[in-house]
């Protein structure tokens, strides 16, 4: 359980999430979680200020990941607060770090920087998906998932 910090005037434009007294914020961020593809995870989410949070049990480490990333690549949200909890009997395995996309940037070049390898481009534009359909489509500020 921690708290994820992400760039707010970055992201997906979501116009009523964070409309201050938005009872429905929390159906609407689950909708947008389905609607990037992650489905419709056993999560509930709400949102207080620019702050979301995230309860629940998913079936492992990666679609946690995943969510907490859904949320975060929001224009407006500040940060996340996961306290989302992987089930028991799911495979253990180590959590990716993250990786904020600077202006210029490419999957290659990130792919460069933590890799050591340009052509690992891939293994991230992977990582990401539903949420990234094309590899040629990141932005400054996303944040992006960087698995071992």
């Amino acid at each position: 359980m921690s708290i994820f910090s992400f760039v707010k005037e970055a992201g997906e434009k979501l116009i009523d999430l964070l409309t201050p007294g938005n009872a429905n914020a929390g159906d609407e961020l689950k909708k947008h979680i389905n609607e990037v593809g992650l489905g419709n995870p056993n999560i509930t989410a709400t949102v207080d200020g620019d702050k979301v949070t995230v309860k629940g049990e998913v079936g492992s480490q990666e679609e946690k990941e995943k969510i907490i990333l859904a949320a975060g690549n929001i224009a407006g949200v500040g940060s996340v607060d996961d306290q989302i909890t992987v089930a028991a009997g799911a495979p253990v395995v180590a959590a990716a770090r993250f990786v904020v996309v600077k202006k210029g940037d490419t999957l290659s070049a990130i792919s460069l920087a933590v890799y050591g390898n340009a052509n690992q481009y891939q293994k991230i534009f992977e990582a990401n998906k539903p949420m990234l359909k094309d590899v040629n489509k990141i932005y400054p500020g996303q944040t992006l998932r960087i698995p071992e």
